[in-house]
Formats: C-alpha cells, structure tokens, sequence
C-alpha cells in the first residue's frame, strides 16, 4: 500500500513559497505527493521538477474546474476554456513525471443548477474530455486522466463509480479512468466493496484516503479495512493520498464547508493518519 499526502495539507494554491513541501512529504514517509493544480497558469513547474529530482516520492496530480472553464456548460467558449485548461495540465504532468491527473475534471466544482445532470450536459463533457484525451494520448501516453465522483453537494454530475465508469466509457478513449475518494464514498455509495468492483482493475486509477468529516483517516466512519481489502482483490497498485483543508482556506471552504479544525496542524492530520492507514493496511493484507 503506497500511501500519499495532498499539498493541500499544506496551502491552498501550490506557488514558488512551497518547494518545501515537497521535501516535507518524504522526510515525514509518504510516498506519493498529489499537487492540487486548479490554477495551472501560476504552477511553479520548473522549480517543482528540480525540487523531484533525486526523490522518491511519486507526483500525481488532481485539479478543479470551475464556472469559467466547466466542460458541462453550454457555451462552447467555456467549454474549450476547459479543454485549453486540461491541456496545460497534461503538459505540466509529463513535465513534472505524473501518470495521473484526477479530481473534478469534468465540470465546474460546486456549479450547481438545481437540477439532475441532463443529457446536453453529459454529451458536452464527454465530447469536451474526448478531445483533451486525445490530446493526451499524442504527448504523454502513460497519463490517466482518473474523474472523480463527488458527493451531491459538490456536483450533480458525477456523483458514484458507477457514473465515473459510465463517463469513461462514453469518453471512449484507454487513458480515462476513476478517482474515488472516501470521503464522498460514504455520501454517495451503498458499499465501498461494490464500488471498487465497479471500477475493478481495469477502471480504477486513483485514491483519495479521506475520513467521513475530513479529519484524521482511522479515526472515523470509513471503513477503511474492508476497502483496502477490496483494492487488494481488484488489484489496484496506485497510489492512496490523504487530503484535508484548513479552516482558514478561502477559495475552498465554500465549497468543502470545513468550519473547524481535526488536528492543530494539518501535518498532525497527515501523519496521524498515515501511522493509522498503514497499520489498517497491514491487518488487511494490503
């Protein structure tokens, strides 16, 4: 079991200030970093792929899209904003030696309308993926671009794995695949061992490893013995990166709605979670 951390651990928007995270993560023994990128035009790429350089760590990377870039809506300059915005991701991916590129990649996070997804919707969004991951096939064909459903209060989109398959499918191209999370698992599956089989081996390209309310992973709700058993079963040998946010964020406690602190610090979050993960790990043969 490869366990990882998020950079939002640390800070909101991953800029020049935090090179040292990178550091961070692997003296604290994680061994995956996940760069949270919803603004690819400010990441510090260059600095990144030296600060890598000589590490074990493994870089992944997870991005949001929003209302000026969602691929569900039905203005098609905001649908090839979206499109122009995965592009520079993929590009920052090969540079930085990333093979996964997840999160809410398919429309505009927390843009909700009230209404379940429609049909032009969903048509928009994978027409609009299907491009990007074609694009992405030509210049980093080792990359999967992994959507990841999130629970109804985030998006009325994709909200379960079942949705996730059913988008890669209709996207239709080898590098699409599914990035499930635990923390919207709880919210949105009836069980965390059907919704890895849904996936299976040949769909599922990402883990988030989240508690029910965000706090310290082992300490909660989720399941987390039963689900690492059922990655074992399917399989899946990727990474499982711990996520949380601070209480002071901006941009993200709107949506994420974190009113309180689970640890002092966000590290103490991670750490403690990652000496929990790994012991749930070890009683489940993962």
């Amino acid at each position: 079991m490869k366990i990882g951390v998020d950079t939002f651990i640390w800070t909101e928007v991953f800029t020049d200030k935090d090179i040292w995270i990178i550091k961070k993560a692997e003296e604290l023994g994680f061994q995956a970093i996940d760069f949270a990128i919803a603004h690819p035009e400010t990441f510090p790429t260059e600095k990144v792929i030296k600060e890598l350089q000589g590490r074990s760590l493994q870089a992944v990377t997870s991005t949001t899209l929003n209302a000026e870039n969602s691929l569900i809506s039905p203005d098609k300059a905001i649908r090839e904003n979206g499109i122009q915005s995965l592009k520079q991701l993929i590009g920052i991916n090969k540079a930085i030696g990333s093979n996964i590129l997840g999160g809410v990649n398919y429309a505009g996070w927390g843009c909700l309308t009230g209404k379940p997804r429609t049909e032009e919707e969903w048509s928009n969004s994978v027409n609009a993926m299907r491009e990007a991951a074609e694009y992405a096939v030509k210049v980093h064909p080792a990359l999967k671009i992994c959507v990841e459903p999130v629970n109804r209060f985030e998006t009325h989109f994709i909200n379960t794995a079942a949705d996730g398959v059913k988008y890669c499918k209709d996207v239709g191209t080898k590098n699409m695949a599914v990035h499930l999370d635990c923390f919207h698992m709880i919210r949105e599956e009836t069980n965390y061992t059907e919704a890895v089989k849904t996936c299976g081996n040949e769909f599922l390209g990402y883990v988030h490893v989240c508690e029910n309310n965000r706090g310290i992973p082992g300490t909660g709700l989720v399941p987390f013995k039963e689900f690492f058993t059922a990655l074992k079963e399917i399989g899946y040998s990727g990474p499982c990166v711990i996520e949380s946010f601070d209480p002071g964020f901006e941009e993200l406690n709107e949506q994420c709605a974190i009113w309180r602190k689970f640890a002092d610090t966000g590290e103490e979050l991670a750490v403690k979670g990652l000496a929990n993960l790994r012991e749930i790990a070890i009683e489940a043969g993962a």
